[in-house]
């Protein structure tokens, strides 16, 4: 009796040795926990889906993927479009429309509010535009240098022809019937308010002499002797030499300086201060830039001449050499005989 007791007693204390401290002795395999089980199951389930409708994809043909692409496009059992409904459509777009219609709006009062800000009449910055820049005529395709052939009137007729049409505002009778006579040596200071029409200084076609195409309509060039026509960009308000002469000059740019041996300046080589400052083309509707012409009446023939004309006087930059219409402007001259 003794030794059945104590066999029941061992067998009654083996299941607390197997939950308290006999786990270690009898572990339990992860895969047999019954959580487990049912995870791998689904996901072995979940692959095997997969694996079929890959297989179903390989199997579609050209027939079926466009038909699917139909029914994507409009499907006329949900009456859906690209998958959405014609209300769901109409969010969307009433969404886009109120959000561009607002950028819109800001953008448009942005602009106002810094319009507001700006004068029609004067430019709000001008520290960078002075001292000008110089330009001369002809002008043709883009292009400054001039070559020509005195012989040949189709070599120089462009030059000739462009010369006439930019000299059409410079006619005596325009000047005499829109501009007046003013003083020379002097700035014509015209005060008043700023949205007020200011007078222009005469500047007659005529006093560009040899320059002026009236008696000579070639302006030389059918001689070998061409004229030029510089003149310094307009700049609001700018008053060039700050009270001291702007003089202009012509030689050789690059080579050898004995290749232009006479040039001639009319009316002179200088800028009269009379036609400064500028107004702006609001207030300052019949100005005409002052001009120089400059007649190239002795230069080298059968020759590349690089010339460089530039304006001099107290403010003026000329050896910028990044930028060649800064106080100058440099211009290839070739008469070929």
């Amino acid at each position: 009796m003794l030794r059945l007791h104590c066999s029941v007693e061992k067998q009654n204390s083996s299941p607390v040795n197997a939950t308290s401290g006999g786990a270690k002795d009898h572990p339990l395999n992860y895969h047999q926990m019954p959580g487990n089980k049912n995870e791998e199951a689904a996901q072995r389930h979940g692959n095997e889906e997969e694996e079929e409708v890959k297989k179903e994809m390989g199997k579609k043909t050209w027939g079926d993927m466009a038909k699917g692409m139909k029914t994507f496009l409009w499907n006329p059992e949900t009456r859906r479009f690209m998958g959405r409904t014609a209300h769901s459509w109409g969010l969307i777009l009433l969404f886009y429309l109120v959000l561009y219609l607002f950028l819109a709006g800001m953008f448009a009062f942005c602009m106002y509010m810094m319009l507001m800000t700006l004068s029609p009449y004067t430019p709000k910055h001008r520290d960078r535009v002075a001292p000008p820049g110089v330009m001369i005529r002809p002008h043709i395709s883009s292009s400054v240098n001039i070559v020509f052939k005195p012989a040949d009137a189709n070599s120089w007729q462009n030059y000739v022809d462009n010369l006439h049409a930019f000299l059409e505002d410079y006619d005596d009778k325009v000047q005499e019937q829109k501009n007046i006579k003013c003083n020379e040596g002097n700035y014509f200071i015209q005060d008043g308010e700023e949205s007020g029409q200011r007078k222009a200084c005469q500047f007659k076609r005529s006093t560009l002499n040899a320059c002026s195409g009236i008696d000579d309509p070639s302006f030389g060039y059918s001689t070998g002797q061409p004229c030029i026509l510089l003149k310094m960009n307009r700049i609001v308000g700018y008053k060039p030499g700050y009270g001291n002469p702007v003089t202009v000059s012509c030689n050789v740019h690059k080579g050898d300086a004995a290749d232009i041996k006479t040039v001639a300046f009319y009316p002179s080589s200088t800028f009269d201060p009379m036609y400064f400052p500028y107004y702006g083309k609001h207030t300052h509707v019949n100005y005409t830039q002052p001009l120089v012409g400059i007649h190239f009446s002795d230069v080298a023939k059968d020759k590349e001449i690089n010339v460089q004309c530039q304006l001099n006087g107290k403010g003026i930059i000329n050896n910028f050499n990044s930028d060649r219409f800064l106080g100058r402007v440099v211009f290839m001259l070739k008469i070929t005989t």
